[in-house]
């Protein structure tokens, strides 16, 4: 019964935000109608609350930006925070509607799945590799590792990016020292 009643007040909480054109409602998928499968990429929401774009005026786009900044940057996982902070801090500016959703649906994947993705040591799903603010910093984590990390030190697509603490093993065709 409780599945009913959420899904009712989505449903509601839909129908009710697209009667304002300037007004976009994303609904987290918690509260979604249709829960995914097993194996599909599925939007993850930290808040249980349903997160409203309102582009009508300065203050709520304000709010809005400073909203997903901090999104962008206080993910919990160092590497991404940095990536990720900084390149919605370059572009979040000048992104239209559309972009923002995109950035949404970005910033609602999963930490690890979204680090592999990004490295290129797993192909990301075909939902994610049409969003274009998920090509835009892919683009420019794979420029940054091509330009600034050597290609053997770097893993196969696949396999494990990085090796744990115990890669100071001796022998004769073993690292010097840490992954080199």
């Amino acid at each position: 019964m409780a599945s009913l009643r959420t899904a009712l007040i989505s449903a509601h909480r839909i129908l009710k935000s697209t009667a304002s054109p300037n007004r976009i409602h994303i609904v987290p998928h918690s509260q979604s109608l249709f829960r995914p499968q097993y194996g599909w990429v599925s939007r993850f929401s930290t808040s249980s609350q349903s997160m409203d774009i309102d582009l009508s005026n300065e203050e709520s786009r304000r709010r809005l930006i400073n909203r997903l900044l901090y999104r962008s940057k206080q993910r919990g996982f160092l590497e991404l925070d940095l990536v990720l902070g900084k390149w919605v801090e370059e572009h979040i500016y000048s992104m239209d509607e559309n972009g923002i959703k995109s950035l949404v649906d970005v910033l609602e994947l999963e930490n690890p799945d979204l680090w592999k993705w990004l490295t290129g040591q797993e192909q990301a799903p075909e939902p994610v590799n049409g969003n274009p603010v998920f090509i835009a910093v892919h683009k420019k984590v794979m420029n940054n590792l091509d330009n600034h990390s050597s290609p053997e030190t770097r893993a196969v697509a696949g396999q494990p990016w990085v090796r744990g603490w115990d890669d100071f093993k001796k022998g004769r065709d073993s690292p010097i020292t840490g992954n080199q």
